[in-house]
């Protein structure tokens, strides 16, 4: 894998466009940095791994979309408690330069197995509707080809994500049914263990993935749907390389050696990246790419816990004194800086083969500084320039990694076409 990784490296420096290098009129105004990041993402855009729109149009509209403007969504505010206004739009991505997105089809973890594999359908239906809507924007796709076809159109290449295990209900029956409506990863697990497999943030149960967990990842691998290790437990990560025969990605995940939250992925687990062709797609969640930031959330945790057990049953009072501690402790600020932070560690550990971008908006309250929303992509790329970054380099964390990680992917899925698939049953008790 770590040979292949290496030759469509070298591809891409011998095919990259002489007309990439030759200078524009209105590029030589710009800061060099600024003019080296546009230049990358015109050749190659973003390729982001991650993006909750779905459940924004859930939790906002109850998937009542007819009347919904995804052009300009800045006016989304009222329609949360808080104000919030959506991160995302057809105008935003357009700044930001994306070229392919994978919307997170995620459901929450707090219902039965069944009803998660309703609501995935349902967040599927949704998307799927959405997608439709904007036909000149926006192109469902399913494969490499598909997606380089829409971008090639100046169209955004619109995959499907499943986040989170609990989706497929235990059942390789209903992943398989899933692949076929479109989705083309799943998060192994989300904030809690599935039966099957252990999450980064949920008590240690099965010790990474149980029998069914790993014939679980062969039939992902066999039938061509990206194995995504975000959110899952040290063990499980390595349980899942230990099995997977395709590059794994993870949608949306840090460095832990810069950010020591679970959901970052530890140095232990980057070193077996290259030899399994995978891609670590950098989150732009603050409180998993600032330490501070971390440890400020850590300490707001206990603060409200001191105060739920010294005012009990006085909820009004508790939040009086949330709000003074808030007043007192201010949230750390995270600039885009520290994102970069996290792929300068990834690059100097393993290569920027396997590094990509996946950011997470609308699924978090904002983005770091300077890039709080979707717009805010191509001021990231300018501080990678401005870090030394070349435009070879700046074109693989894009897209084209993440396009490379999914070709394998179906090619591994095409060398095994007759394979029989796995009819592994769960069993009741494990």
């Amino acid at each position: 894998m770590k040979k292949l990784v290496a030759s469509l490296f070298a591809a891409t420096i011998l095919t990259t466009p002489l007309s990439a290098q030759e200078t524009d009129p209105v590029v030589e105004a710009l800061d060099p940095a600024e003019a080296l990041a546009e230049a990358a993402l015109d050749a190659a855009p973003v390729f982001d791994g991650h993006n909750d729109v779905p459940i924004q149009l859930r939790a906002r509209f109850d998937n009542q979309i007819n009347n919904f403007d995804f052009v300009d969504t800045t006016d989304t505010g009222p329609t949360r408690p808080d104000g919030r206004v959506m991160h995302t739009d057809l105008t935003r991505l357009a700044e930001g330069k994306v070229g392919a997105q994978y919307w997170s089809v995620y459901v929450p973890t707090n219902i039965s197995e069944p009803a998660a594999v309703q609501m995935t359908m349902e967040q599927i239906d949704v998307m799927k509707r959405l997608i439709a809507r904007y036909p000149d924007q926006l192109q469902f796709t399913l494969t490499a080809d598909q997606a380089e076809s829409a971008m090639a159109e100046g169209k955004i290449a619109s995959f499907l994500g499943m986040e989170g295990g609990h989706s497929i209900g235990s059942s390789l029956g209903v992943l398989r049914q899933m692949y076929d409506l479109g989705a083309r990863y799943m998060t192994i697990t989300h904030s809690k263990n599935t039966p099957w497999a252990d999450s980064a943030t949920d008590a240690p149960e099965h010790g990474g993935l149980t029998a069914f967990g790993r014939d679980l990842i062969r039939e992902m691998n066999r039938i061509g749907m990206l194995v995504d290790l975000s959110h899952v437990s040290e063990e499980t990560m390595m349980d899942a390389l230990d099995v997977a025969q395709a590059p794994v990605i993870f949608s949306h995940s840090g460095a832990r050696a810069i950010n020591g939250h679970a959901r970052n992925v530890p140095d232990s687990v980057l070193a077996r990246l290259p030899e399994n062709g995978g891609i670590v797609m950098v989150v732009g969640l603050p409180g998993f790419l600032s330490e501070d930031a971390r440890q400020w959330f850590a300490a707001r945790e206990a603060e409200q816990a001191k105060q739920e057990a010294l005012l009990q049953g006085q909820p009004t009072l508790v939040t009086a004194a949330m709000e003074a501690w808030d007043e007192a402790n201010p949230e750390p600020q995270t600039p885009l800086s520290q994102m970069a932070d996290h792929i300068d560690h990834i690059r100097a550990l393993i290569g920027v083969e396997y590094i990509g971008i996946g950011a997470d908006y609308d699924g978090m309250p904002t983005g770091p500084v300077g890039m709080e929303d979707s717009a805010g992509y191509p001021a990231l790329f300018t501080e990678l320039a401005r870090r030394g970054y070349s435009q070879v380099e700046l074109e693989l964390i894009s897209s084209r990694n993440a396009m490379r990680v999914l070709r394998e992917a179906e090619r591994y899925s095409s060398s095994v076409s007759t394979m029989l698939p796995f009819e592994t049953l769960i069993p009741e008790q494990e």
